[in-house]
């Protein structure tokens, strides 16, 4: 980083810590409304964040009364949006710390680009603030740790929005696993593919951003220094370092159940390959990958389990699957069954004296994730957001609490790397840092 780009950041990260958490912090009684604001007025909070808070918050007492955006035209379309939608009075503000600086919220839904929200979200506990913030938690290990450690240092409610922790048909899952009814499990596969040469693309917001209607700097935070292109601005989703794309925005969501069902909080090696073989537009990112992982102890190499990721942009076939495999059959998420599917039969078993090893069929509990590449259609948004807003009357820790987004993001870094360094990735547990080889990966 360049040193006037670091002090910038450096004294911007200062005027957040200024506002001390004392100052905000108070007692939110049965019958206080809690009052939100938004950091970031994008896409995801205006098409999938919001119907999901809107569904619950006059039952939950929650109102939001403020916005921040950096460019001028989505600040003021968050405004405007807002004040016809939910709420008359609510302020728009230029940035996240002058909306801190108001005083005037006690939680924030943080919906910005990908790289941010591990900074943001250290700002805004920083502030005294509860957070929502959207997935992926960090795309680098020193901003992963960070915002671990700032989270584990306050009493706040971070809610990370892997909305499949509060569907019920995980939940399901996880308890059959944990308990011992499926068996060690031994291959995981993920699928999330779409034919959408317009996915993560904004041309006609591209055409109307100028660099004198935002603040290019304080968008850039700790990334290394690039000239201000509007694309980036508004489809990171596309350039790395601002974003890991696929990882990142897709893989993050299943590779995270793979953790909460396993127990393992991190994979012990990925390898990777792709390309951008169909949509060549400039972009950075791969729209083919896969990435095959190594799960286990890392005490014992001779046990674990591996999980491949497979996504692609030009070819809808597969849609999004999740599907467990043990020796006695397989859990599908996309039917929510459990069947013998694969399992060791009499057959196979007689020939080598073992007994037979199949599970009994049965279905989980829970309405089925759309397989649309969607993360999860209404329900599962709308019930994630209402567990958040109920852990912050109750200060219970919420279903995707820190911990869950710590661990996604290292195995999305990891894929990431072995992506770009086309090498074998570990992950060092003393050092808490993804090795590509002898190297940490860093941009």
């Amino acid at each position: 980083m360049k040193r006037n780009t670091f002090i910038k950041t450096t004294a911007a990260a200062g005027l957040a810590m200024a506002f001390s958490a004392k100052s905000y912090a108070r007692i939110i009684g049965a019958n206080d409304r809690i009052r939100v604001g938004v950091a970031g007025f994008s896409d995801r909070f205006k098409n999938d964040l919001f119907p999901a808070y809107k569904g619950h918050h006059k039952e939950m007492n929650v109102e939001i009364v403020a916005v921040s955006d950096l460019w001028k035209v989505r600040r003021d379309l968050g405004l405007a949006f807002l004040k016809e939608k939910t709420n008359p009075d609510v302020t728009a503000y230029r940035n996240n710390e002058e909306m801190y600086a108001a005083r005037g919220i006690d939680a924030v839904i943080i919906s910005t680009a990908d790289f941010q929200h591990a900074l943001h979200t250290i700002e805004a506990v920083e502030a005294g603030l509860d957070t929502y913030t959207e997935k992926p938690l960090a795309e680098t290990m020193s901003d992963a740790r960070a915002v671990l450690k700032a989270v584990r240092s306050t009493d706040r409610i971070v809610q990370v929005g892997s909305q499949r922790r509060s569907g019920p048909n995980y939940h399901a899952a996880a308890d059959f696993i944990q308990k011992g009814q499926f068996g060690p499990i031994v291959m995981v596969d993920l699928m999330w593919n779409v034919n959408q040469p317009g996915r993560w693309r904004r041309p006609s917001l591209v055409a109307q951003c100028k660099q004198e209607d935002l603040d290019w700097k304080r968008f850039l935070l700790n990334r290394p220094h690039e000239d201000f292109d509007p694309r980036k601005y508004l489809e990171y989703r596309l350039f790395w370092p601002f974003s890991s794309g696929i990882p990142g925005q897709w893989m993050s969501h299943q590779i995270d159940t793979v953790h909460w069902f396993s127990g393992l909080s991190h994979p012990r090696s990925a390898v990777a390959n792709g390309g951008i073989y169909q949509w060549k537009d400039g972009r950075r990112n791969a729209d083919t990958l896969t990435v095959v992982f190594d799960y286990g102890p890392a005490n014992d190499p001779t046990s674990g389990f591996q999980v491949m990721f497979t996504s692609r942009f030009s070819n809808s076939a597969g849609d999004v699957k999740e599907l467990y495999y043990s020796n006695g059959g397989m859990i599908n998420l996309d039917t929510n069954e459990i069947t013998s599917n694969g399992g060791l039969t009499e057959d196979q078993a007689k020939a080598m004296g073992m007994k037979a090893n199949q599970l009994a069929p049965q279905k989980l509990e829970g309405f089925k994730v759309e397989t649309n590449a969607s993360t999860g259609g209404d329900r599962l948004t709308s019930a994630h957001m209402r567990n958040w807003l109920e852990c912050l009357r109750s200060r219970k820790q919420p279903n995707a609490p820190i911990e869950a987004g710590y661990q996604h993001s290292i195995a999305c870094i990891m894929a990431n790397a072995a992506y770009r360094t086309g090498q074998r990735v570990t992950f060092d547990e003393k050092k808490q840092e993804v090795m590509a080889g002898k190297k940490v990966f860093r941009f």
